[in-house]
């Protein structure tokens, strides 16, 4: 049996779901196909459960810190059932909130594996959905490494979800997002953790002044790191895993954790044997994420790039109108807001000062650090905010790191997007006391007017 759509998104996660609540929303009739739970990988395996495991984490350490601020709290330890019963709840509720909107909107909602039976068609258990427009959204999945298998006491970030006690100790192989969030939680539940990064430095793709901060940050936390540094080996032993390293060092630990990012789910759907070109795995698309194929586009994780949900939100809102025929502008990914959610946090957007030099030639920076926040002392974080501009341009990159700074990084994305000039940011007075002030702080700093700053 044949099923005719106007759209249809293969994939219901950030982008696919994104793209069919703003297609419906345009008038179109729209096909909805999802193998697993809608919401995808962010919803279930991402950004939502590890972000419940994180604030948990930080009512542990708030737990030991009580008595700093007068408060008489104990640390009994981590009832890991109750964990997870709690980062399910959150889980669920959103889950069904989901389900209710994509019912709302009329969308025809296809539980089961789909595959490509045609440029246009996608084939679910004998069942053809044929759309003028199809969106590919299949997301991704967890990457490893040649020659580290997974299994048993080695795990990924989707295993890391479901452990049903804390580790005594760890080795995270993966010093970027993945890895530095679950390193910052199992420190925070109690466990000993030492991350393994191949580049020179944490967090890698972050300007180099917040890989530093970071790591003085882990230091005093007692998280131990290699960069620099490779993984030759893992074996599996009757208590644990021994981890040899390629400068002949080896790690003892419970677990290891494989948080070398993920890869593009592409693989036996039927991409290419319908013409879709692939690059290493990814849908390659233009700017206006057209595939190679007409009216077949492809969104979020799918495409090389950010792989972040509100990424595949952008994506999915983007081409559901170009699809209406409403010519939106395309999603640049230096535009997009990043955040990685250990503690402390990081938050940034637009350029690193590097990448600003490249472009620009001499650039200007201002560095204000948190010291001098009065909301920042009152939390007990320390950390900076960081302003990148043209010469005497608008402010291209904002970098943040200490505890909330991702709250931050909306005026910091709009400070990037609408091409601020550090003037037009001073000019806007900033609440008092809040962590929001360092961002007016640096901008007045950076105009050549610090008032709560030397230099």
């Amino acid at each position: 049996m044949t099923h005719d759509f106007d759209v249809v998104v293969l994939g219901g996660g950030s982008g696919g779901y994104a793209t069919a609540l703003r297609a419906a929303q345009l008038g179109k009739s729209v096909a909805l196909i999802e193998r697993d739970r809608l919401g995808g990988t962010c919803l279930h395996r991402g950004c939502v459960p590890t972000k419940a495991l994180l604030h948990a984490a930080e009512l542990a350490d708030a737990a030991r810190a009580g008595s700093a601020h007068g408060v008489r709290t104990t640390f009994e330890g981590i009832d890991m059932a109750g964990v997870n019963a709690y980062q399910n709840g959150v889980v669920d509720r959103l889950h069904q909130g989901l389900q209710g909107l994509v019912k709302a909107g009329g969308i025809t909602l296809v539980s089961g594996e789909g595959k490509l039976a045609g440029p246009t068609t996608v084939d679910v258990e004998g069942e053809r959905y044929t759309a003028t427009d199809l969106v590919l959204a299949t997301g991704s999945t967890a990457r490893t490494l040649p020659g580290l298998e997974t299994g048993g006491r080695v795990i990924t970030s989707d295993d890391a979800l479901r452990l049903t006690e804390v580790p005594a100790s760890v080795v995270i192989i993966g010093g970027s997002v993945i890895g530095v969030e679950f390193a910052s939680v199992w420190k925070s539940f109690g466990a000993e953790v030492t991350i393994v990064e191949a580049l020179p430095s944490l967090v890698p793709l972050e300007d180099p002044a917040i890989g530093k901060q970071l790591e003085r940050a882990f230091r005093k936390r007692g998280i131990r790191f290699r960069t620099g540094t490779r993984f030759n080996a893992v074996e599996q032993t009757r208590d644990g895993v021994l981890v040899s390293l390629d400068n002949g060092d080896t790690i003892p630990a419970d677990l290891v954790l494989v948080a070398v990012g993920r890869g593009p789910a592409s693989a036996g759907l039927g991409f290419a044997e319908n013409g879709i070109r692939l690059d290493r795995g990814w849908v390659a698309t233009d700017e206006r994420l057209r595939t190679s194929v007409p009216h077949v586009y492809a969104v979020g994780d799918l495409v090389a790039g950010l792989q972040l949900a509100h990424r595949g939100f952008a994506h999915g809102i983007f081409v559901a109108e170009q699809i209406a025929g409403l010519n939106p502008p395309p999603v640049e990914d230096s535009s997009i807001p990043r955040v990685t959610y250990c503690d402390p946090e990081i938050a940034s957007v637009g350029l690193t000062e590097s990448q600003a030099r490249e472009r620009f030639g001499d650039v200007g920076t201002y560095e204000y650090h948190l010291g001098g926040n009065g909301k920042s002392q009152i939390l007990g974080t320390t950390g900076f905010v960081k302003l990148v501009r043209e010469p005497d341009g608008p402010i291209v990159g904002v970098h943040m790191i200490g505890a909330r700074m991702g709250e931050q990084v909306g005026e910091a994305a709009l400070m990037v997007n609408w091409e601020a000039l550090p003037d037009d940011v001073a000019r806007f007075i900033h609440a008092h006391p809040t962590q929001n002030e360092a961002l007016g702080e640096a901008a007045l700093a950076l105009s050549g007017k610090p008032l709560h700053a030397h230099g």
